[in-house]
């Protein structure tokens, strides 16, 4: 597992929520294994009580399965949440992409460009989970260009089925597809072009459902 810096205002909670959903997200915590309690704690050099609250919130995502006597199962890819997520996420960014095409500034594209300019350099680079967080990163600033961080904020929290599955296609499907969609995405908001950010978008975040057969057959156990 992977262990980030603790920040100064994050409770014993939230630093242990933080950690185990980004390990999650990651697979760096395999879906359908067991976790201890005690483990995870000793690993973050925290007591057992905020990472079983930690546990807990993480089940309310439905990332983590709690059996009462037995312990804490990661949860298996669920694809039905994957989609719920990906439609949700499609008609938010959707308007996102529409909106920003009449209210980005010429700052606002140079932030969007400079994220490309990191993407490509880390295409061919090891660090999937870079990648993810440029991605991320990316798709945040269209909604900071629109005054739009409390939905992105309300969005994040039913995100990581989704996420996992992202993570999991850059592991198995190495291409430059999504920085492609990006380039031209941003384009089009640079030119106002509102059918073409539309067109992007659906085309961008319809990817996974082509993936799914795919990694499904590399990582069958990985799925509900």
């Amino acid at each position: 597992m992977q262990i980030m810096e603790r920040t100064g205002k994050e409770t014993a909670r939230e630093y242990a929520f933080r950690v185990i959903k980004q390990n999650i997200i990651s697979l760096e915590l395999i879906p359908g294994t067991m976790v201890s309690e005690n483990e995870l704690a000793a690993q973050m050099g925290i007591s057992r009580t905020p990472v079983r609250e930690a546990l807990i919130e993480l089940s309310k995502l439905k990332v983590v399965e709690i059996y009462p006597q037995k312990g804490s199962v990661i949860a298996q890819i669920d694809s039905e949440l994957v989609e719920e997520a990906r439609y949700v996420r499609l008609v938010l960014e959707t308007a996102i992409a529409e909106l920003a095409c009449d209210v980005a500034s010429s700052e606002d594209i140079f932030l969007l460009e400079e994220n490309l300019r990191l993407q490509e350099f880390y295409m061919d680079n090891p660090a999937n989970e870079k990648k993810l967080q440029l991605d991320d990163t990316f798709h945040e600033l269209l909604f900071t260009i629109c005054k739009k961080n409390f939905t992105h904020k309300l969005l994040e929290g039913m995100m990581t089925h989704f996420d996992r599955a992202r993570s999991l296609s850059l592991q198995v499907i190495k291409d430059s597809k999504t920085i492609s969609d990006h380039r031209v995405l941003v384009d089009a908001i640079k030119n106002q072009d509102k059918e073409l950010a539309r067109a992007t978008i659906t085309k961008h975040l319809s990817r996974y459902k082509v993936d799914e057969t795919e990694l499904r057959m590399k990582y069958p156990n990985y799925f509900k």
